[in-house]
């Protein structure tokens, strides 16, 4: 059985059609990612129901997961690129089912928390693993067409997930929406031993098997610092000594991971590509991106189940056509920013999510469920337009030696906007309703029946999207004034400083 299957996968590996094979493959994966993340999502508010918890408490339960997955996204990309990108993103799977199955089995809210920190581990070793191989296997002219195709999958997961994540919370019970991710993650994982030729995806990225462990524990250090802060922060108070002495620790570790990066000879990521502004602006300006994606993804569920009175069930059926519109918009503004240039689709994009944005920002505890879908719409299509065009101009300016770590940076911008959208739109939710006499616990509405309480929710809501408009405007800024084309001989210069470094220097001995 197992000589038939690497005999079959050996024999997709000569086929011309086999890039698509293993884009099959690992969209599966791809897929589980967000569908469990979707799922989650619409069950927040169930959850906070059933462990009878506020919401600065239940956003932890998304926190501490994205938060575990942008410690180590950096550390394991850079992992894959040296001993294998196969064996990385299997391993993270196989951890993601064990965290999955003991999450399903909570019986308190931190034990929640701490089990969806496990399947976080997991996730960071899987999500820029799996983009790296999809990319080194497409030639250069078919990488928007590629990372397009693959927001085709982010939108099928989008749709699968709130909607079926909806169903079982409903009719099952919460427990089972874990369930459903952990059977996902398994036929991930058959998928990839099925396609993936073990010689090629197995070896190493790169000439060198040097680790930047201190670069690792720096960035792994100021991530969680960051994230940190910016969650309590809001809360304890920006002038309370845990705050400030957590904005001196960020300060330290961030200039202690510059001044060793540039310093180390291999590093955990070469930030000479940061020169460049068509990376600089543009990861700039996805970080922003996210956060407007992820506070209409948090706050929704919570006021169409207090506001509106949907259940689960309907909530996660009001998140398919958002996500319908990425099925739709990312593959086209993928395959048509390959033949005209990026500038104008990542310009577009944003632009339409702000106008989401703004939307959003005019909901009342009496709105129509139309415009709350047609927000959605326009924020998902607005993001899914954006984001192919933006990730294919990044990595056009980074060798394939480097995939692994720059598609895990990728993924790391990602989920620290999606951390930092979700407890910015907490903390300004939190902030106005404490303002006008509330405590912020959301789940409370549904069962008394408090109409002031839910006017305080609705007026923080309100400000929160008009406060996050105005960033994701200045993402817009960034996309414009980004050059459509980075200076050949800058590009040049860091990928041959690469190639020299991974060649020819010798490990420090620190590392």
């Amino acid at each position: 059985m197992i000589f038939s299957r690497l005999s079959f996968a050996r024999g997709l590996s000569q086929s011309g059609s086999y890039r698509w094979w293993v884009f099959l493959a690992l969209a599966i994966g791809t897929f589980t990612s967000v569908a469990d993340f979707g799922s989650l999502n619409v069950t927040m508010p169930t959850i906070a129901e059933h462990f009878r918890t506020d919401l600065p408490t239940t956003q932890w339960v998304l926190i501490g997961y994205a938060l575990a997955i942008s410690a180590l996204l950096l550390p394991m990309g850079r992992m894959s690129d040296i001993v294998g990108r196969k064996r990385v993103y299997i391993g993270g799977f196989a951890i993601f089912i064990v965290g999955g199955v003991f999450a399903s089995t909570s019986d308190s809210i931190l034990m929640l928390i701490g089990f969806k920190v496990l399947q976080g581990v997991g996730a960071s070793m899987t999500q820029g693993t799996g983009m790296a191989m999809v990319l080194s296997t497409f030639p250069d002219e078919e990488r928007g067409k590629a990372i397009g195709s693959f927001i085709t999958v982010v939108g099928s997961g989008n749709v699968a997930g709130p909607a079926l994540g909806g169903f079982i919370a409903g009719t099952l019970g919460w427990q089972w929406v874990f369930y459903f991710g952990v059977g996902l993650a398994l036929l991930a994982i058959l998928a990839v031993f099925a396609v993936l030729d073990g010689r090629i995806y197995s070896r190493r990225g790169d000439g060198s098997s040097s680790f930047d462990w201190l670069g690792a524990a720096l960035s792994t250090a100021a991530l969680i610092t960051f994230l940190l802060v910016m969650t309590n922060a809001p809360r304890l108070g920006w002038d309370n000594p845990l705050s400030l002495g957590g904005i001196g620790a960020l300060v330290a570790f961030v200039a202690l991971f510059i001044w060793w990066e540039l310093r180390c000879q291999i590093p955990m990521i070469d930030l000479r590509l940061f020169k460049a502004r068509i990376v600089s602006l543009g990861v700039a300006a996805q970080f922003i991106s996210f956060i407007g994606n992820s506070s209409m993804r948090f706050l929704l569920p919570f006021y169409m189940q207090a506001a509106l009175g949907f259940s689960p069930q309907q909530i996660g059926l009001l998140f398919v056509p958002a996500s319908i519109a990425m099925i739709i918009t990312g593959p086209v503004s993928g395959r048509l920013s390959d033949r005209f240039g990026f500038r104008w689709f990542t310009v577009g994009g944003l632009s339409l999510s702000v106008c989401g944005l703004l939307l959003l920002s005019t909901l009342t505890t009496e709105s129509s469920v139309w415009t709350v879908a047609i927000g959605m719409l326009l924020l998902a299509g607005g993001t899914a337009t954006f984001y192919p065009p933006n990730n294919s101009s990044i990595m056009q300016q980074v060798p394939e030696s480097r995939y692994g770590v720059m598609s895990g940076f990728i993924n790391l911008v990602r989920n620290s906007g999606n951390i930092t959208g979700t407890a910015v739109a907490t903390a300004i939710v939190s902030a106005v309703m404490v303002s006008m006499g509330f405590l912020p616990n959301i789940s409370t509405v549904t069962e008394t029946g408090d109409a002031g309480l839910l006017n305080a929710f609705v007026a923080g809501l309100r400000a929160a999207y008009i406060i996050i408009a105005g960033l994701v405007f200045v993402a817009v800024i960034f996309s414009f004034i980004r050059p459509e084309t980075s200076a050949a001989s800058e590009v040049a210069a860091t990928n041959a400083d690469a190639k020299s470094d991974e060649s020819g220097a010798e490990p420090q001995e620190a590392r």
